[in-house]
């Protein structure tokens, strides 16, 4: 692999901060919040409508708006980073992988995690590029951004909808990370087992992939379709984070 593409929610930034701050704005406990992302989720909806369950009608945009307005807006630090990003960006850097991150988010978002300074060669997000995940457009923006052969280019994400599906269509290979209520739930499903050419539990596991010759040795055995989740489809999920 010449250049390893990293999705931002779930994959480089917890949304333990994300999903809370919504919750004290919505005036309910954190766990009822998190219970309905987590229902939303398993029912192959965007994570999103659990904020419409509790405010049927909700214009998830114009809240975003109102928060940012009140000075409850988005707010980013090094906590909110996943243990395992900087040693594997830096491992990578350093092994002589470009490193882009490309990712669902505001333009609020991308100012916030550019100034983390993260080891990354670019970080843009879908509102600066004027596109969201899965809409081809993004991962046309993102093998422009690559660098590389989309065969050179590796798309790592949670989100098999948003991520890994999309990512394949495109002829980039892809890494799903059991990550966040989307990477775990759906990881074992067989159109993840089958889509993915890696299967990854952290992101330091992409150091030993770089160079790999067994795009599928790091995938696990197909489990049995009556043990998997039954709603997922390719392009069935979506994701607004």
């Amino acid at each position: 692999m010449e250049t390893i593409v990293l999705d931002i929610g779930e994959t480089l930034v917890r949304d333990d901060r994300h999903w809370a701050s919504w919750a004290d704005w919505l005036g309910v406990p954190p766990h009822t919040l998190g219970a309905l992302v987590g229902a939303a989720v398993a029912q192959g909806r965007v994570a999103t409508d659990a904020l419409r369950i509790l405010r049927p009608g909700m214009d998830v945009e114009e809240a975003y708006r109102a928060r940012a307005a009140a000075g409850r807006g988005e707010h980013l630090d090094e906590s909110d980073l996943y243990q395992d990003v900087r040693p594997a960006l830096g491992e990578l850097r350093a092994a002589g992988v470009r490193i882009v991150v490309a990712g669902d988010g505001t333009v609020r978002a991308g100012e916030l995690l550019r100034a983390l300074d993260l080891p990354a060669d670019l970080v843009v997000t879908s509102d600066e590029w004027g596109v969201r995940k899965p809409d081809p457009e993004f991962f046309a923006r993102v093998a422009e951004a690559s660098g590389a052969a989309p065969e050179a280019t590796l798309y790592v994400g949670d989100h098999p909808a948003d991520d890994l599906f999309p990512a394949a269509a495109a002829g980039m290979r892809t890494a799903h990370l059991r990550r966040g209520p989307y990477g775990h739930w759906w990881a074992d499903h067989p159109d993840v087992v089958e889509t993915a050419d890696f299967r990854i539990d952290a992101l330091t596991e992409l150091v030993a992939l770089v160079g790999s010759p067994d795009p599928g040795g790091t995938a696990a055995p197909d489990a049995s379709a009556d043990e998997q989740p039954k709603v997922v489809r390719r392009g069935a999920l979506r994701s607004v984070r």
